[in-house]
Order: C-alpha cells, then sequence, then structure tokens
C-alpha cells in the first residue's frame, strides 16, 4: 500500500503532537502554521535579559510528554527534563492569611488547618473523592470520543457511570466545595480549579472537582528551560519522525470532494491529503477554511471560555515571599467572576495570578532578578476597549501586590510587556481571544464540545483547545491520541 499524506493545520501543543502520532503510523506528514515558530499559545518571549513563557505556565501529567518519545522510540531525556515541585502554589488571601499548597494531600491538610482553622481531613477526604472522580468518571469523558455509539456501549463506562452522583451534575463547583469545608477561604481556593479549563465555579458543575486531583494528588512540575521547553521537545522529536514544518504559511481553505477531504490550499497551491487535522480554533476552521458559516454560527452560539490579560514584567530585585506559582485572590470572587461572564469587563478587585520561573532556574533572569508572568481571568473580546481596561487593571494589581507584600512593586518594574484577547487572537488564532474555547459552565457542555472528528468530511479530524476533551496542556495531549487513534481505526478499514 502506498504511503498516505496527512496535513495539520497549526502547530501547537495538539498540532505537534497529532503529526508525531501520525508519522509513527506511516503518514507522510506536513504542518503548516501561520506563525513563524512552532507552540501556538506555548511560546516563548525574550526581552532585556529575562524570559517569559508567553502562555500556559503550569504542568501537570508529564507522562503525556514521554509516552510520545517512548511510542517513537526515542529517548526523552536528550530533549527533555522535568522535576517535581512539592509546592504546587501559594495563596494570598485580602484578610492576610497565606496557605501553602503542598502537592501532598496530608501536608495539605495540615497547611488548612492551622493556617485557616479547616476541618481536619477535610482535604484528604476531598482529594481521596477528586481522585475517584477522575478515575473513574473523568478518565471516560477524557479519553475517550463522547460523540461516538460505541462509547457509551463499554462495559467500563457503564460501570464508571454508576457512581456518578446527583450533585456532580446538577449543582455547581462552588456548592460542591460548600458542602467539603467550612471556611470560605478553603472553598476559595478549591473554586480556583474551574479557571483551568476557562470556566465559572458558580455555575459550572460539581464534576470540574476532579481537576484538583491533577494537581494536588498526582504533582506539579517545572521542565527544565521553562514551559517552551515543550514546544522544543515536541519541535525536535516531530523532526525526527519526519514531520516536515512549513512556517509562515497559513492554509487558506480545505478541499474536499463529495464530503471526502481532498487536501488544502496554501498560498495559493493545492497540497494534497488523504487526512487533514486542524489545530486551529473549531470555529475559525468552520468559518474561514471550510466556509461552512451555518456550522460556525452554531459553534458560537455556545458561551466562550474566559481570556486573560497578561504582563510580562522583568523585576530589578528578587522577593523572598514568592514562590514558582503564586494566587492573590480577590476578596469579592463571585463578584469577579460575574463581571467576566455576566458584565463582560474586569472587577475592581481581580484575582492575580503570578509565575516566576526564576525562582527554579536563574538563568531565566538576570542576576538577582525575576521575571513575573502576571495574569488576571478576563473577559472573551467582544469589543471592549482593552486599551483603558489594560492600563485600569496594570494600576489595580500594582495597588494590591504592593499592599499585600508591603513593598513598591512599581518602583521594581525594569521592563514590560503585555498580551491581551485581540493579540490573543491575533497571534492563536483563538476565536474572540477565548484560551479554552468554550466554556464549561452548563451542565451539558462536555457533550456540546465539538468532536475530534467531522461527521460530514471523510478524512477531517481536530485537535486542540476548542474541541473535546478540552483546554490546558494535558487536554491538548489527550486530544491529539483521541485524533491517532481514531485515523488509525478508519484507515485500517480502508
Amino acid at each position: 500500500m502506498s504511503q498516505r499524506d496527512a496535513v495539520v493545520i497549526g502547530s501547537g501543543i495538539a498540532g505537534m503532537a497529532a503529526a508525531i502520532r501520525l508519522a509513527i503510523q506511516g503518514f507522510r506528514v506536513q504542518v503548516f502554521e501561520r506563525n513563524a515558530h512552532p507552540g501556538g499559545k506555548l511560546s516563548l518571549i525574550e526581552k532585556d535579559g529575562f524570559r517569559f513563557d508567553a502562555g500556559p505556565s503550569l504542568f501537570t501529567q508529564p507522562y503525556h510528554l514521554t509516552e510520545l518519545f517512548e511510542m517513537a522510540g526515542v529517548p526523552v531525556d536528550s530533549y527533555f527534563r522535568f522535576q517535581n515541585v512539592p509546592l504546587s502554589c501559594k495563596y494570598f488571601f485580602e484578610n492576610g492569611k497565606r496557605v501553602h499548597a503542598w502537592t501532598n494531600p496530608e501536608a495539605l491538610d495540615r497547611e488548612m488547618q492551622e493556617q485557616l482553622g479547616e476541618r481536619p481531613g477535610s482535604v484528604i477526604r476531598y482529594l481521596e473523592e477528586s481522585k475517584r472522580l477522575y478515575e473513574s468518571i473523568g478518565t471516560i469523558f477524557l479519553n475517550h470520543s463522547l460523540h461516538q455509539l460505541g462509547t457509551w456501549l463499554q462495559r467500563s463506562v457503564l460501570n464508571a457511570l454508576k457512581v456518578v452522583k446527583w450533585p456532580y451534575l446538577m449543582g455547581t463547583l462552588d456548592q460542591w466545595n460548600r458542602k467539603a469545608f467550612q471556611t470560605d477561604e478553603a472553598v476559595q481556593l478549591f473554586n480556583r480549579f474551574a479557571t483551568y479549563n476557562g470556566s465559572n465555579p458558580y455555575q459550572t458543575p460539581g464534576m470540574m472537582s476532579l481537576i484538583p486531583h491533577l494537581e494536588l494528588n498526582e504533582g506539579t512540575f517545572y521542565p527544565q528551560g521553562g514551559m517552551i521547553s515543550i514546544t522544543n521537545a515536541l519541535y525536535q522529536l516531530a523532526l525526527q519522525k519526519g514531520v516536515e514544518f512549513h512556517f509562515n504559511q497559513p492554509v487558506e481553505r480545505i478541499l474536499y470532494e463529495k464530503n471526502a477531504i481532498q487536501g488544502v490550499i496554501v498560498q495559493g497551491d493545492t497540497v494534497r491529503a488523504d487526512v487533514v487535522v486542524s489545530n486551529a480554533d473549531v470555529y475559525f476552521t468552520y468559518q474561514h477554511l471550510l466556509q461552512e458559516t451555518v456550522k460556525a454560527k452554531k459553534i458560537i452560539k455556545q458561551e466562550r471560555s474566559c481570556s486573560g490579560l497578561i504582563f510580562y514584567w522583568g523585576m530589578n530585585r528578587e522577593f523572598p515571599d514568592l514562590h514558582l506559582h503564586n494566587i492573590f485572590f480577590s476578596d469579592s470572587y463571585k463578584e469577579e467572576f460575574q463581571n467576566i461572564f455576566k458584565l463582560g469587563t474586569l472587577h475592581q478587585d481581580p484575582t492575580v495570578y503570578i509565575n516566576i520561573t526564576s525562582k527554579m532556574e536563574a538563568d531565566q533572569a538576570p542576576p538577582g532578578k525575576e521575571n513575573w508572568f502576571i495574569l488576571v481571568n478576563a473577559p472573551s473580546n467582544q469589543g471592549q476597549d482593552w486599551d483603558v481596561l489594560r492600563k485600569e487593571l496594570r494600576a489595580r494589581i500594582l495597588q494590591k501586590l504592593s499592599r499585600i507584600l508591603n513593598t513598591d512593586v512599581e518602583a521594581a518594574i525594569e521592563t514590560e510587556s503585555f498580551l491581551d484577547p485581540i493579540l490573543i487572537e491575533s497571534r492563536t488564532g483563538s476565536y474572540m481571544g477565548s484560551l479554552y474555547g468554550t466554556s464549561s459552565n452548563s451542565k451539558m457542555a462536555a457533550f456540546l464540545r465539538h468532536a475530534n472528528y467531522s461527521s460530514s468530511y471523510k478524512g477531517l479530524y481536530f485537535c486542540g483547545g476548542s474541541v473535546h476533551p478540552g483546554g490546558g496542556i494535558p487536554l491538548c495531549f489527550k486530544s491529539a491520541k483521541l485524533v491517532g487513534d481514531l485515523v488509525q481505526k478508519d484507515f485500517q478499514k480502508r
């Protein structure tokens, strides 16, 4: 049988992972990327001696990456190294309380007893339930296509569904957490995990209580060289497996004939392919690449996930109170999410996340200095005046951090860059600048996410944060695996 051709649109994490899987299957794979570099959101900013991971900053479930190297028969240590980080995050509350979130349930339970007055054993019980939920229901939802009947007929799936509790589906994450903890601070800390897929804890189902398992039971990790090393490792592995990359070459159209994929058009030329995998935003794929306006409009009827406003600050000194991951909570968390999802604006008292990779590797910043990645959740772009919102937000962040850290933070800023929803959309193709495609703020959100395959066009597949199973690095890897498995199954029939 002659070698088959595959085209991957976009070189984000999911796109490169899918390209590697198809190359291992024997496809001749070409990746077309609109930008001058691979990685999508997972890129790098270098300025005045400071290095900033431009996008995702939390690394969990490293086995998704190491699995690809094992499949390819390539030693992962030659391209990628990482280490465990026992302290997942430092939490700062407006009332002066602080919590060290250890990736050890017993240690975290003691910490929350001592710092918050939480009941003994509450964290342990919560994380045991989180693990049970992830390993039963979570693995079904995340590792299988929800859009194929065969998934629901498997015995393992039927058995897993028996453990579903009513509050998982009908109650919100906030309601679930309020039953588990007695202190407002503990509830807020665990509500925060809804933001891992760009959702609202006061709307998203209690099922999302499985998310803390990934971080607080399985652990958090730091990749040597920063998050960009994930991009670099995947790119090098793809090259080694024969994948061909074309940068600064956006795909203009996806070609099909009698509902079967024929290839793509790039710079006016036709590139033939038996398989096309779109790692582009699924709305963009239908609206522009397939010119299916009706289907595109159906997709955008679903609520978009939140976006973000990001500042990259090179600081002229070190801050011993801070760690790799840090959260400064809003004192009115529910109002903050109402502003984001209902009013389409920012809150007066934002929750501020700071990532500082120089805490792990000194060479990420000049000697004696730190590289701050500051993220505040923001609404998707709906025509807001982002210049005004950004300036107002910057002032609020500085006031908040200076007060809590008891120092003049602005005086320490040596260099600065930013990213807003408009720039996120223009640089990554994420419609409206939403970081995770659609939100998970409804009970049916998991089923409404677009499948990893097209039911209309034979040979067309989808991966990345805008389709099943969702956004974030682990789920992007999972979407690539789903695509690889679907392609292998479909082409075994031919």
